[in-house]
């Protein structure tokens, strides 16, 4: 009957000679990751320090094709594996690829990088996701461990995935809050102010007291909005619209340029514009530079605009003004909340490009606090007032 053959990743018995004087060979057979039975030697001037060598071969060992995780590779290996994929299957922006790379760099591979991945219970994953300094932080972490051991869970590298053993993250959830008609107000005074403020160099363009109207008009993405041009436009449609086709990105050796493509798929959608907006557009259509680009709003450059760079004159013109919980999203928010009051959720969720309205509804709807008013049936349960005493 023939030898049954060894279990994958696991060894025979450890055979040691010595070749010549003070040098020995240590040698066994490792079955692979790949199935296929090899050699392997180690050698030492001990026979104790060649079966080390020999130990620590097989236990750096992975698969001969390169792309396998094995249970003795170090996380720091795994993880290199899992990003060269997920970038290859282009599963999510690169801009989300890159801060991934991140995560693993400055706080996976720091804390776990040269454990083995056998060793990584859930217990040292758990302290290591608690040990994050921010709910965001602790999130990402779990986020990227997690399609992390998937992944050595599909090349059967682990029986189970021992990120979704640990503790579930609760961040206090934030409540929504949208604007008032006097907070506009006072929002678009705050605008004004800097735009009229006196300060060294060129005076502001009209780009920022704009770029607000149209977050308004139309409960857009802020890169949504940087990424319109003028031939996504119709002025000659009943009402106007706008034909939301793209976002703008900024990436490390690529720049700051317009990606053809907004968000996901529910989110390329055609807005009617109110007239207000038409008419900011109409004056910008006359007064503006034309750009190669043919964009809407364009740097003094002509290039496109950096969202990192108008959210970072947001929060100055923001500044001890009591908004500071204003964002450029609080203004899609705003839209949101406004839009299911006086219509429903499904119609909120299709302007802003959703999905579904769960979302909507969840994070960009303000919760309404004021009870309907049932005073009108209430009052039937009123009793008998007892007769007015004459003293």
């Amino acid at each position: 009957m023939a030898r049954p053959p060894l279990p994958i990743g696991t060894f025979g018995s450890i055979k040691t000679t010595e070749v010549r004087p003070g040098v020995y060979r240590a040698r066994t057979r490792l079955r692979d990751l790949d199935g296929v039975t090899r050699e392997i030697t180690g050698t030492g001037r001990s026979a104790s320090a060649a079966e080390r060598e020999l130990k620590v071969k097989i236990a750096d060992r992975s698969a001969p094709t390169g792309d396998l995780i094995g249970p003795d590779m170090r996380i720091s290996q795994v993880a290199l594996l899992w990003l060269t994929l997920y970038r290859a299957e282009q599963r999510s922006e690169a801009t989300t690829a890159n801060e991934y790379e991140r995560i693993v760099e400055n706080v996976i591979n720091l804390a776990i990088g040269n454990i083995r991945l056998r060793e990584a219970t859930a217990g040292r994953l758990e302290r290591l996701i608690k040990a994050q300094d921010s709910h965001s932080r602790r999130k990402k972490t779990k986020t990227v461990l997690k399609m992390m051991f998937d992944a050595a869970v599909i090349d059967d590298a682990l029986p189970a995935n021992p990120v979704t053993s640990t503790s579930r993250l609760r961040g206090q959830k934030k409540e929504v809050q949208a604007l008032s008609v006097e907070d506009l107000n006072a929002v678009r005074s705050a605008v004004n102010t800097w735009m009229t403020k006196k300060r060294p160099g060129p005076r502001p363009n009209r780009d920022m007291p704009d770029i607000v109207d149209l977050l308004l008009a139309t409960g857009c993405r802020i890169g949504e909005i940087l990424a319109l041009r003028w031939s996504d436009i119709d002025f000659a449609a009943t009402p106007p619209t706008v034909d939301v086709t793209g976002t703008i990105k900024t990436e490390t050796g690529q720049g700051t340029y317009r990606k053809p493509k907004p968000k996901t798929d529910a989110s390329q959608r055609k807005i009617a514009l109110p007239p207000f907006a038409v008419d900011v557009l109409m004056r910008r259509r006359i007064e503006q530079p034309s750009n190669h680009y043919n964009a809407v709003f364009a740097t003094r450059n002509g290039t496109w605009h950096q969202v990192g760079n108008i959210e970072r004159r947001w929060r100055t013109i923001r500044a001890d003004t009591g908004f500071e919980w204003v964002t450029p999203h609080t203004f899609r928010k705003t839209v949101a909340t406004l839009i299911d009051r006086l219509v429903d959720s499904d119609t909120a969720a299709r302007v802003l490009g959703h999905t579904s309205d769960a979302i909507t509804k969840e994070f960009y709807i303000e919760k309404n606090r004021s009870a309907p008013d049932v005073t009108h049936i209430l009052q039937s349960f009123a009793g008998a007032r007892p007769p007015a005493r004459n003293d």
